[in-house]
């Protein structure tokens, strides 16, 4: 889970979006801070942008970077705090922002905002660094014992709500270690470096502080847990309300648990902060006390104004990470005696589960936040132990969910003890597909996934129904999707009135499910909106071109549409070209991620004139500093200029070519001085550089291209490891990634084009053991680059094993597909990204899985930019293919 998409579900029930769009928050008149419902101070220019609400007077000019102040508040006092600060800064002519509401405020401090930005409230910038001592001690007397979160950027001045760092104030941007824009500060030198914006004080190592602010310097250095009897070893866990660490009592040698609380941050639905859930918690633990299902409390201290709760140490492992580590699904062909062995498993570790909640629910306390990654499993997987009871509530009170993981997370009507009883009936059916996050969209879904379990493992209809009826359990229209007039369906042997819920063609039923995805994709446009076309993912909102981007906007939509064969969206290409004309500061030249990628989109739609003004503002560019892969560097770039100087005018032509030389030279400078890639693959990683020599030897004949391609391979190669079965992986962090976009099929794929122009005994190995990565029974995600969908695209594109056993995978990838898909205006569309809401983008959501299904069962073979289909193998005669063993079907 990626807790930072759940604040981009509050928006809009169906897809992503900002958070401070949310109809029912930050956007009604009403649910305004008072300064955010007038035009603000005659004169002063007032504007939005994002979550934040600027006022500037008129005539003043403040420094590009400098010291700039933040002040935090917290729910019950901002209303106070934000007006005295607006008449401060109004008085003394000072630019500022603020957020400008309620709800958005407290999303910005919930348990898993971003913890770099969370408490910022107010931004308040001096005029210059001479009156910064003024303005900052102004602040302080002005709000001396208010209260509001500690900013973790930012140093705190005295024991306020007043925060201060130096950063940017004008917007300017420079690459960042990964290639991506960011916002930048000049070093002495007049360069251009990242204005670093962590959960950490960071002061440049030129900036001197000044004198007035060393003794807060000195304060903050002087909090620790040196006074207390616990010595911490490592953390388990963050998020804005703070951490969770395991370490020892010094005193008995014990090991224990620390769970640490921010006041007034990490702020749960009911705006209880992390200091009061954590006391919930200990309230809870004293009601269960002499449980085995429960942990012990050993001790509550406080650390400057940190509250820590001291939990005995359970030992096991999370039921998340024994279900990853034993789920037969991963495998290609499971074995049935797997596949029994799982459900036989699933079956007692529901049991130990419902048991634990039982005895819970009978000494009064309802759970309210239960999911597998709270859910600890011993070493011999003979007992449960039920971690995490900060959003805990007596029986009786009938309080409603507050924290939620998206996969457990209750209907708005359940109350109390309903609340476990539904994570019971996710986890029924989680414990055999992990599918359940698909209930926040449409509950329906419970439908086909019970009828899946069925179909694949030796499960009765019978074991199901409760779980069933009780996610179904008063189904309304806003919970179902598209209205109807209900209907009785059979399910699994269930009878459950649900709303219609339209008939969907199967994803792998081309062209009926082109037809559908496409006008999917076209209902779902709003031309009407400045920062998107269509929904997709949050990465739409992370920068000025993320709606139009290739990767997760309408440049990426608009191309899926194209090369498919489905029908145009004129009004989406009127509304790119239109942004197009007139890019905003900080946009990416990248080719998913910025203008580079649109003006090669704009070419292949026709618009050539209309290209070929955003490539002579591209090449304008200084094409330096930035990362060498494909999605945002120098290999897409290259690329997308090569390609266009082929259409260009002759004077365009010369000009686009020369930049994609030198975009192609800083590739190679990056890979040959051994700088490493942040990330393997093709999208991250040396694959992408590689692509893009393998297309200069194509159009030059140059073999040193061809030799520096293999270079980068054996680079991208050298980052992978060997599975139990011999595999090759792709590993990154913790993880295995068997993905188009950063996983082993996008590696493989490069090695397909690489074989096509030269033989070779040791690409030739690693593609046959990179390949069994993509056969898997079961994949989490459908989208292109991290999902089913991309694997469906490698299979239809590569020659790497036998024909027939391709196309048998590719079609049950695609009833996996099936199995993924929801209606949107009773079409078919997908989720996004952690499955949380629908997404209409190339990168994660249904122009992905169009392209992808295009590329399987189109007769021209649908490709993605710069890997078009391989040619025709010769002729030669077939391998016999293995009787597959399957996954059981009944």
């Amino acid at each position: 889970m990626n807790p930072e998409y759940a604040a981009y579900c509050e928006a809009d029930r169906v897809f992503y979006d900002a958070p401070h769009r949310s109809a029912a928050g930050p956007g009604a008149e009403g649910a305004l801070y008072g300064p955010a419902r007038g035009a603000g101070p005659d004169g002063w220019e007032r504007s939005r942008r994002g979550d934040w609400l600027s006022f500037s007077p008129p005539g003043v000019r403040v420094p590009a970077q400098g010291w700039k102040i933040h002040v935090s508040a917290a729910l019950d006092n901002a209303e106070s705090v934000l007006g005295r600060v607006v008449a401060f800064c109004v008085a003394r002519r000072l630019p500022f922002k603020f957020i400008p509401g309620p709800a958005l405020l407290r999303l910005r401090n919930a348990k898993y905002a971003d913890r770099a930005g969370s408490g910022k409230f107010i931004t308040v910038y001096p005029h210059s660094e001479e009156r910064f001592p003024e303005v900052c001690q102004g602040l302080m007397d002005l709000l001396a014992g208010e209260h509001g979160p500690y900013i973790l950027s930012d140093l705190r001045c005295g024991d306020g709500p007043v925060h201060v760092r130096y950063g940017a104030f004008a917007p300017r941007f420079c690459p960042g270690p990964d290639g991506r824009l960011v916002p930048a500060v000049a070093d002495p030198e007049g360069r251009l470096v990242p204005d670093a914006r962590g959960p950490a004080l960071n002061i440049p190592g030129w900036v001197t502080p000044p004198p007035f602010l060393l003794p807060h310097l000195e304060a903050r250095k002087a909090v620790g847990l040196a006074d207390v009897p616990y010595q911490v070893e490592g953390a388990l866990h963050f998020s804005n309300g703070g951490g969770v660490y395991v370490g020892r009592d010094t005193r008995t040698g014990e090991r224990v648990v620390l769970k640490e609380a921010r006041p007034y941050a990490g702020l749960a639905a009911d705006g209880a902060d992390a200091v009061a859930r954590l006391e919930r918690e200990r309230v809870a633990l004293d009601l269960l006390a002499g449980l085995e299902c429960v942990p012990d409390v050993r001790d509550v201290i406080d650390v400057g104004d940190h509250r820590f709760l001291v939990l005995q140490h359970v030992s096991g492992a999370t039921l998340n990470s024994v279900f990853a580590r034993r789920f037969p699904l991963s495998h290609a062909e499971p074995a049935p005696e797997l596949i029994a062995e799982h459900a036989a498993w699933a079956r007692k570790t529901y049991a130990l589960v419902e048991d634990a909640v039982r005895a819970v629910h009978a000494r009064g306390v309802v759970i309210s936040d239960l999911h597998m990654s709270n859910i600890m499993v011993s070493e011999d997987e003979s007992r449960v132990v039920l971690l995490d009871f900060e959003a805990a509530s007596r029986t009786q009170d009938q309080a409603r969910q507050i924290v939620a993981n998206p996969a457990f997370v209750a209907p708005s009507d359940r109350r109390g003890a309903d609340i476990d009883r539904y994570a019971l009936a996710c986890l029924r059916l989680a414990l055999y597909l992990p599918l359940t996050t698909h209930f926040a969209i449409d509950r329906r879904k419970a439908v086909g996934l019970a009828q899946e379990i069925t179909r694949i493992f030796p499960v009765t209809d019978a074991e199901l129904r409760p779980a069933v009826e009780e996610i179904l359990r008063e189904v309304t229209h806003e919970d179902g999707g598209a209205p109807g007039r209900g209907v009785t369906a059979q399910v699994s042997g269930v009878r459950a009135v649900l709303p219609d819920a339209p008939s969907l063609p199967a994803a792998g039923d081309w062209p009926h499910s082109r037809d559908s995805m496409a006008r999917a994709i076209i209902a779902s446009c709003t031309p009407e909106r400045e920062d998107r076309c269509f929904p997709g993912d949050i990465a739409q909102f992370a920068s000025p071109a993320g709606g139009q981007s290739f990767g997760y906007g309408a440049a990426g939509v608009l191309y899926a549409l194209h090369e498919t064969g489905a029908p145009s969206c004129p009004q989406a290409e009127q509304w790119l070209l239109a942004r197009a004309k007139d890019p905003a500061p900080g946009t990416p030249l990248g080719f998913y991620d910025g203008l580079t990628g649109i003006a090669w989109t704009l070419d292949r739609l026709g618009h050539r004139e209309q290209a070929a003004e955003l490539a002579r503002l591209i090449v304008r560019q200084p094409l330096q500093g930035l990362t060498a892969d494909l999605h945002s560097g120098y290999a897409g770039i290259a690329l997308a200029l090569d390609d266009l100087a082929r259409s260009a005018t002759a004077a365009d032509g010369t000009a686009l070519s020369r930049a994609a030389d030198h975009c192609t030279a800083l590739a190679v400078r990056t890979l040959t001085d051994g700088a490493p890639f942040p990330r393997t693959g093709l999208l991250h990683g040396a694959a992408g550089v590689a692509l893009l020599l393998l297309r200069r030897y194509g159009t030059t004949g140059d073999r040193q291209f061809l030799d520096l391609a293999a270079t980068a391979l054996r680079r991208d190669l050298a980052r992978c490891r060997e599975g139990a079965d011999g595999a090759l992986l792709v590993v990154e962090g913790a993880r295995t990634m068997p993905y188009l976009g950063a996983g082993s099929a996008g590696l493989a794929t490069v090695i397909d084009d690489y074989l096509e122009l030269r033989p070779d005994e040791e690409f030739e190995r690693a593609r046959a053991s990179l390949m069994p990565a993509s056969r898997s029974a079961f994949y989490v995600q459908p989208g292109l680059f991290r999902g089913v969908a991309g694997l469906i695209l490698h299979l239809a594109r590569t020659r790497a094993g036998g024909q027939a056993g391709r196309r048998r995978v590719i079609h049950r990838h695609a009833e996996l597909l099936s199995c993924h898909a929801m209606p949107y205006g009773g079409e078919l569309a997908f989720p996004g990204e952690q499955l949380m809401r629908l997404s209409m983008d190339l990168a994660t959501g249904t122009a992905g899985c169009l392209l992808a299904l295009g590329s399987a069962f189109a007769d021209t073979g649908a490709s993605l930019p710069f890997l078009p289909p391989l040619r025709p193998a010769p002729p030669h005669p077939a391998a016999p293919e293995p009787a597959p063993s399957g996954v059981v079907s009944k």
